[in-house]
């Protein structure tokens, strides 16, 4: 197992843009990771996230679901106030803008996300709000 697997918040964004993600793109149970650049909704501060995302076409997908919690992830409040966003993936950064997916979309979505990281049906089981899939549609 190696290291890259155990890392965690800004550590994890340290080193995933030190190495173009070859520390920190793969994580636990193979997951695969990116790194999220919002506007602070309050503050208007650049914040950096590291995310589990899944590939629809040439956009990654996100489930705002912190594992399970009542309330939706800080980065998903950046998005809903300015949903233009900076993403890397690995050595390529590009801009972004979010948006939720909904209906049939956000249900074959959520089936796809539960094949990256099996935690999403069981964090929903955990809370009343419906997770939110996001879809970052590059720009």
């Amino acid at each position: 197992m190696s290291t890259q697997q155990f890392l965690f918040g800004q550590e994890h964004v340290r080193r995933y843009r030190e190495t173009d993600g070859e520390d920190g793109f793969v994580w636990k149970e193979g997951s695969h990771i990116l790194l999220l650049t919002t506007t602070g909704r309050k503050t208007g501060n650049k914040t950096t996230t590291p995310l589990i995302f899944g590939m629809d076409g040439d956009n990654p997908v996100l489930v705002a679901s912190q594992g399970g919690a009542p309330d939706h992830p800080g980065w998903y409040k950046n998005l809903v106030k300015t949903p233009d966003a900076e993403v890397q993936i690995k050595g390529e950064t590009f801009a972004v803008r979010a948006r939720d997916a909904e209906g049939e979309e956000r249900d074959r979505l959520w089936r796809m996300m539960n094949g990256e990281w099996r935690h999403y049906e069981e964090y929903q089981a955990k809370t009343s709000r419906r997770i939110p899939v996001v879809v970052l549609e590059r720009r």
